[in-house]
């Protein structure tokens, strides 16, 4: 607001600027007498309003500069770099209202936009599978905070073992910001020590939801926090497309007592199909994306980039462009100026679209990447994800989100593909996703031999010098570092 009323001064004083050195050249060439003797008060004046143009102009620009830099985080497990302009508090607050039942409310009302939701019942067998799957791959996430302590033997697994990701260069952590290093660094000065304030990590238990909805084969996940913030819904589509592939034994029917019989009184539970191994793989791939998504914090990014940072600028290039057109457009009346306001918030709801298109798919590829670690730690081959995300297609009824959303992103698949134009995007976002996520898992088998010859070129010198070989693997493990992180982001 601040900004908004210095720069109405912008016009004013370039005006004033523009008269002065009118005034200036009208002395110099017809010496009038009594502009001559005012040359000096004009120079002050011109000199004044000169400073305090620029104060208007570059202020309100290194401010936001400023702000935005102290926003800058690396995402952990990735170490891109992105923007959160929301506070520690700002994150607790949404985290609080989240917690408990405030997740079942707030995915309640998402899902009811698109009419009543059947949710499944706990007793039902379909909610404790994908429940049993959910903890299984939660029960692998403190890991991603120490791989290189608790995972060393990630560079012995062989060809025929469950590959391990190289420990990332950046844990799973709390994620202190600029403004907080810059916190440290001012109380260093004052020779004070203070604790951190870092943010908080959205971690399990997380909740769950699964909705009768055989029409939609997807799942997605909302929310942020602990103690529930964040969960996940799956629809019973997903569940009927997984088993209707490879399909296993069923279980046997309840025998029925003599009573039962009598009264005419069913089994308690219908017999119904046993998961097997590959079946409950494929649903431990689409939860762990969702997992990931959930892990590094992605709603809380989508919130603060498409609600904050990207109006914000808009809004401050509409201002400026509206005050140096204000000497002309106020001839016409306040008309023209409102039309320019308006503009300026049509474009930035488009230019809105647009971030968020590109957020998105790097955060698609992002949660891959990471679902992938997270797969291994669990015990599940990340392998099988590449093939299952090759062989699904990309449909509004697999798209990631609630199903309504996604038919209203299919109507409006012709302003999405001229946004994807603009990037130059011209690949299918499923294409693009299985090449990263190929080219992560290259990257772990890469990185495994060289860290591998590396570590048998230092035990054979050890031999030669004589040293014993539990020695020189000690003398190995505590020198090797992790690689750098190779994460690429979408196109």
């Amino acid at each position: 607001m601040a900004a908004r009323v210095g720069l109405t001064f912008v016009p004013i004083l370039l005006l004033g600027n523009i008269r002065s050195k009118k005034l200036l050249k009208i002395a110099d060439k017809h010496q009038i007498p009594e502009l001559v003797a005012k040359k000096d008060d004009i120079l002050r004046k011109l000199r004044q309003r000169t400073i305090l143009f620029h104060i208007l102009i570059f202020v309100p620009i290194i401010i936001f500069w400023a702000t935005i830099i102290a926003s800058l985080e690396r995402t952990p497990l990735t170490g891109r770099w992105r923007i959160i302009l929301l506070s520690p508090e700002e994150e607790e607050e949404i985290a609080a209202q989240l917690a408990g039942p405030g997740w079942y409310r707030a995915v309640g009302e998402i899902l009811s936009a698109e009419g009543q939701p059947s949710i499944i019942p706990p007793s039902d067998w379909r909610l404790q599978w994908v429940r049993d799957t959910l903890r299984r791959l939660e029960g692998a996430i403190p890991t991603l905070a120490r791989e290189e302590e608790l995972c060393p033997h990630w560079i012995d697994c062989g060809p025929d073992d469950i590959p391990l990701p190289p420990p990332a260069d950046y844990p799973l952590r709390p994620r202190p910001r600029a403004s907080e290093y810059l916190r440290r660094f001012a109380e260093m000065t004052c020779a004070r020590t203070c604790p951190p304030a870092p943010h908080v990590i959205a971690g399990p238990p997380y909740s769950l939801l699964v909705i009768d909805k055989p029409d939609a084969s997807n799942a997605f996940s909302y929310g942020f926090g602990p103690d529930g913030g964040g969960g996940i819904v799956v629809f019973s589509g997903f569940l009927d497309e997984v088993l209707s592939k490879n399909q296993g034994p069923m279980t046997e029917p309840e025998p029925q007592s003599w009573l039962a019989r009598l009264f005419g009184l069913g089994p308690r539970e219908p017999p119904h199909p046993i998961p097997t191994e590959q079946q409950t793989a494929e649903l431990a791939t689409l939860l762990a994306h969702e997992l990931a998504h959930l892990v590094l914090s992605h709603h809380i990014e989508t919130l603060s980039s498409g609600s904050i940072v990207w109006p914000s600028v808009l809004s401050i290039v509409t201002d400026a462009v509206r005050a140096f057109l204000f000497p002309v457009t106020m001839l016409f009346g306040p008309f023209i100026n409102d039309a320019l306001a308006g503009m300026g918030k049509v474009g930035a709801g488009e230019f809105s679209q647009l971030s968020e298109f590109c957020t998105s798919q790097k955060q698609e590829v992002e949660a891959d990447i990471v679902s992938a670690r997270i797969l291994a730690h669990a015990g599940f081959d990340p392998r099988r994800a590449a093939r299952f995300w090759e062989e699904r297609q990309d449909t509004p009824q697999t798209a990631e989100c609630s199903p309504g959303r996604a038919d209203a992103a299919a109507a409006a698949g012709t302003a999405e593909s001229l946004t994807r134009k603009w990037i130059g995007d011209t690949h299918p976002v499923q294409q693009v996703r299985v090449e990263k996520l190929k080219k992560e898992l290259d990257r772990w088998e890469k990185e495994r031999q060289a860290a591998r010859a590396k570590r048998d070129a230092a035990r054979a010198q050890q031999a030669v010098a004589g040293v014993p070989a539990n020695s020189a693997a000690t003398a190995v493990a505590s020198d090797s570092e992790p690689s750098p992180q190779a994460v690429e982001e979408g196109s």
